[in-house]
C-alpha cells in the first residue's frame, strides 16, 4: 500500500498583527516570518511525521528548493513533484494577538497541474493505495475521477471551499474531511444549522462516504459509511498560531486509520497532535513528531464535546 498526497506547496509570509487589517487601513506588523506551507505540503509533513511512508505530487516554481528541502528532510518522497518556470504558490498570512489567522493565497505553480501531469503522477498507483487531496491545485476533478477509476482510496479535504468543487464528483470520495462551514456548503444547509443536522445531511447526500467534521474548540466527530459515529474533544493548550492545525489533524487522523487504529483512537491522537501544533509558531514547523504526540497523557483529552 502506498500513500500519495497530491496537493499544494506554498511559501508562507506570516505577519504578526494586533488585529486583522480592515478596509482602507494601513497596519504595521510587529514581525514577518517566512515559512513553507500549503495544505498539501502540511498534510504530507504531518503524515510523514506520524510514521506513514508518504509520497508527494504537485508543482513548484523556480524558487521551489525552499519548499522541497524540508519535505525531503521529513522523509517525503518527491519523485512526483514537477518543476515549472512560474513562481511557486505563496500565501500572505495575518496572525492576530489571539493566535487566529486569515490567509490570502496565490496559486502559482499549484495552478499549472494538467491532466497529463495527473496521469503521470498516478501511473504507478492503484487498488489499495491512498490518495490525499485538497482544493489548492488545478485539475482536481480529473485527479479524483482518475484515482477512483484506478481503485484508490480517495480522501478529500475541500479547503478552501469554492466553485472549483462544483465540477468534482463527490460520489468518488471515500473520506471527506471538513470543518463545519465546508460541510454545510456541501450539504446545502442554511447558516445556523446544528452540526448533527449538517452531518446527517452530508451522509444522506453521499451514503457511501466516511465523513470527519472538525468543530474548532468543540472537538471533532467522525461517522463512517455504515453509520458508526465517534466523537472527541480537544487537547487544550495556549494557542499561539492556528495556521496548520487542521492539516496536522488531517495527517495524524489518516495515519492512524491507515495504521489500523479505530476511529475513536484516531480522533484522540489527531486532537493531541493539532493541540501541540497551535501552541507553536508557523505552519509545517509547528507539526509535532510521533514521539512528541505519544509522550502526551491521553487522559487529558476530552472524549466528548459540548453539544
Amino acid at each position: 500500500m502506498s500513500v500519495l498526497v497530491f496537493g499544494s506547496m506554498n511559501i508562507d509570509r506570516t505577519y504578526s498583527v494586533r488585529h486583522f487589517v480592515r478596509a482602507g487601513e494601513t497596519l504595521t506588523a510587529s514581525r514577518m516570518e517566512l515559512f513553507c506551507g500549503g495544505k498539501g505540503f502540511n498534510q504530507a509533513i504531518a503524515l510523514s511525521r506520524a510514521g506513514v511512508r508518504t509520497q508527494m505530487a504537485g508543482a513548484v516554481g523556480t524558487d521551489g528548493d525552499f519548499l522541497l528541502e524540508p519535505l525531503a528532510a521529513a522523509g517525503v518522497d518527491l519523485s512526483h513533484v514537477k518543476r515549472t518556470d512560474s513562481v511557486s504558490g505563496h500565501a500572505v498570512i495575518q496572525v492576530n494577538e489571539e493566535g487566529n489567522n486569515c490567509i490570502i493565497i496565490l496559486a502559482g505553480a499549484n495552478g499549472t497541474i494538467t491532466h497529463a501531469d495527473a496521469d503521470e503522477a498516478l501511473a504507478s498507483f492503484g487498488k489499495g493505495d491512498w490518495l490525499v487531496l485538497q482544493n489548492e491545485i488545478s485539475s482536481l476533478d480529473y485527479i479524483i475521477k482518475t484515482a477512483k477509476e484506478k481503485g484508490m482510496t480517495v480522501v478529500l479535504n475541500p479547503s478552501p471551499y469554492n466553485e472549483t468543487l462544483d465540477t468534482c464528483d463527490f460520489r468518488c470520495i471515500d473520506y471527506l474531511l471538513v470543518n463545519e462551514i465546508e460541510a454545510a456548503a456541501i450539504a446545502k444547509c442554511p447558516e445556523g444549522t446544528p452540526f448533527d443536522a449538517i452531518l446527517n445531511a452530508v451522509r444522506k447526500r453521499y451514503p457511501n462516504m466516511n465523513v470527519l467534521m472538525t468543530l474548532g474548540h468543540r472537538g471533532s466527530v467522525f461517522e463512517d459509511k455504515d453509520g458508526n459515529r465517534a466523537e472527541c474533544g480537544v487537547y487544550r493548550v495556549n494557542a499561539v498560531d492556528t495556521t496548520a492545525a487542521g492539516d496536522c489533524f488531517t495527517g495524524y487522523f489518516l495515519a492512524e486509520l491507515i495504521g489500523g487504529k479505530s476511529a475513536p483512537d484516531a480522533l484522540k491522537t489527531a486532537s493531541i497532535a493539532s493541540g501541540i501544533s497551535v501552541s507553536r509558531k508557523g505552519a509545517s514547523p509547528s507539526i509535532p513528531t510521533r514521539a512528541e504526540v505519544d509522550a502526551v497523557d491521553r487522559a487529558k483529552v476530552a472524549d466528548r464535546f459540548e453539544r
